[in-house]
């Protein structure tokens, strides 16, 4: 079994939690650079002379290529080595990051974004994989909550870290930050990282790859495009025809195939497939709030965007202090309990924001960022704990990419849901059509942004049914990584 080999490499023992530092840094870069562009893109629209509505696809494109390559990555982990696939994934994300900060113009920016969604989909793909072989079960799950925060600090951090940034520096810096950490963190994996044990040299399903990527493609740009010329339009129409089609193409190889991309039979395992559910729902639940609060503090309290970034802080700074010691206490007692807890904290503070209005006190409203920032700690580590530990060693990257997949469907369904949903409540209140937030009048915010909020609470809440369910139905045996 690899993972009992590198857990017998005393060198690799000893040096694991650097390891797990360059692993998590590169996490934490990938994951930022998904959200932390939302809050630039009116000076980046600005700047390059674009409308508002072009400018969204330098977040989309980015979530677009992450998504439709990384079961290909994850796969490619498992046959040709997963740390080797992450190294190649490090260097192409820095060179991204660094063509993406010259502020040349609007092609170059969106040809630097796949750049770096390549890179950031290699390492995506395999970061658990690498912490899953290189951990002892004993330390896997705190190994593992560690990369939660990592994950849930780049998810969620980049409104908070990006006002701060772009009060004092161009927008160029907000791609440039990672090219110093990055570099460092190269070097680093170059002579920590240890070299690949296991390769399993299967053939990779090419037909998979190509009709899995056609099917994302196709959904995706369906639903940005959508957006901004309505679902009904014929075009729209004809992708998501094209994606049901393509997709269901891609299941049946799927199901003929040797060796396929996607191992269905893997879903077969409660535990890996409820885990991975419920970890879609609640990135969908946590990109309600990161695309809702910016608004809220920013134009409806009226707050500079450095201080908006300040009160956003309070949720990855509460995570990335608990997701390491939930995963601790995660290894002593099992994960089940510990990722209900954080569900039931996480739909508490929905509701808080449900009742959150014109005159909520600042402090209490940082004081809900924090609890839901507690509740995410409290989830995201076990939970992932169970979906890597529900698989064999050979299946490590596949599982792995199927994990950060389900977190980047959850960003890309969360930010597109919740504007469809806090407009439509918008427009439905002020009795005509809505598309952006309307000076002078908070009150038709206010009103969408807690009809948001209760659907994210039903979101939540279906997310604790599934895990209480785990919960209460939960085996008594060890887990495929205890073997």
């Amino acid at each position: 079994m690899a993972s009992k080999d590198y857990v017998a490499d005393q060198r690799v023992q000893r040096h694991r939690w650097w390891i797990l530092a360059a692993v998590g840094l590169f996490t934490f870069m990938s994951t930022l650079d998904a959200s932390i562009v939302n809050i630039a893109l009116p000076v980046i629209s600005k700047n390059l002379s674009i409308p508002m509505n072009q400018s969204e696809w330098v977040v989309s494109i980015y979530l677009i290529v992450i998504c439709a390559l990384l079961l290909l990555f994850g796969k490619l982990g498992d046959s040709l080595g997963k740390i080797n696939v992450f190294r190649i994934g490090t260097l192409l994300f820095v060179f991204g990051s660094l063509l993406a900060g010259f502020n040349g113009n609007f092609y170059l920016l969106l040809s630097a974004r796949v750049v770096q969604a390549l890179g950031a989909s290699m390492t995506m793909a395999n970061n658990n994989g690498i912490i899953t072989e290189i951990f002892p079960f004993s330390e896997r799950g705190r190994a593992l909550g560690m990369i939660g925060s990592f994950v849930a600090l780049g998810a969620i951090a980049g409104p908070g870290l990006g006002g701060i940034v772009l009060s004092h520096l161009p927008w160029g810096y907000i791609f440039w930050l990672n090219v110093p950490i990055g570099v460092v963190t190269i070097i680093i994996g170059q002579v920590i990282l240890p070299a690949d044990i296991t390769k399993t040299h299967e053939k990779i399903d090419r037909f998979g790859a190509v009709t899995m990527a056609l099917f994302m493609v196709s959904l995706f740009v369906g639903i940005f495009l959508g957006q901004e010329i309505g679902f009904t339009n014929p075009l729209i129409l004809g992708l998501f025809v094209f994606a049901i089609v393509i997709g269901a193409v891609f299941v049946r190889i799927e199901n003929h195939q040797a060796n396929p991309l996607l191992s269905f039979s893997l879903f077969k395992n409660g535990a890996f497939t409820m885990s991975l559910l419920c970890a879609f729902l609640i990135f969908v639940t946590n990109f309600f709030f990161n695309v809702i609060s910016p608004f809220y503090l920013e134009n409806a309290r009226g707050l500079k965007p450095n201080v908006a970034g300040l009160i956003l802080m309070a949720y990855p700074i509460v995570q990335v202090i608990v997701a390491p010691i939930a995963g601790a206490i995660s290894d002593r007692i099992g994960p089940e309990l510990i990722t209900f807890c954080g569900l039931i904290l996480i739909l508490m503070s929905q509701i808080g924001y449900m009742l959150t209005d014109l005159t909520t006190s600042l402090w209490l409203f940082t004081a809900i960022v924090g609890f839901v920032g507690f509740g995410n700690g409290i989830f995201q580590a076990p939970n992932n704990t169970i979906v890597m530990s529900a698989v064999d060693p050979e299946n490590l990257g596949i599982a792995g990419g199927m994990n950060a997949l389900v977190r980047n469907l959850g960003m890309v369904v969360g930010v597109s849901f919740s504007t469809t949903v806090l407009f439509s409540a918008m427009s439905h209140y002020q009795g005509t059509k809505v598309t952006t937030y309307l000076n002078g009048q908070p009150d038709v915010f206010i009103y969408g942004m807690h009809v948001s909020f209760l659907i994210a609470a039903i979101i939540c809440a279906i997310a604790a049914m599934i895990t209480g369910y785990r919960l209460i139905k939960r085996p008594t045996g060890p887990t495929k990584g205890e073997s």
